[in-house]
């Protein structure tokens, strides 16, 4: 006993007399734009740690030439 197209033609009509047309499409706008966000972040995200990471490999490489040095 699954869902059949009748059923989800239901909720999908009521859906929409319930939001209106302008009303969902101004939510997937809006949620491909947190989305995109999204993305962009994660990727700053990564470019930001491996920064992160170069710097802490350079710091330690001049700490242990700094070591060598004493």
């Amino acid at each position: 006993m699954g869902i059949s197209f009748w059923q989800i033609a239901i909720v999908v009509v009521l859906v929409v007399l319930l939001f209106g047309r302008g009303k969902i499409s101004g939510l997937m706008g809006d949620l491909a734009k947190g989305i995109k966000s999204f993305k962009k972040g994660m990727s700053s995200d990564d470019s930001n740690q491996t920064k992160i990471q170069s710097s802490e490999e350079e710091k330690s490489e001049k700490e242990d030439s700094n070591s060598k040095n004493d």
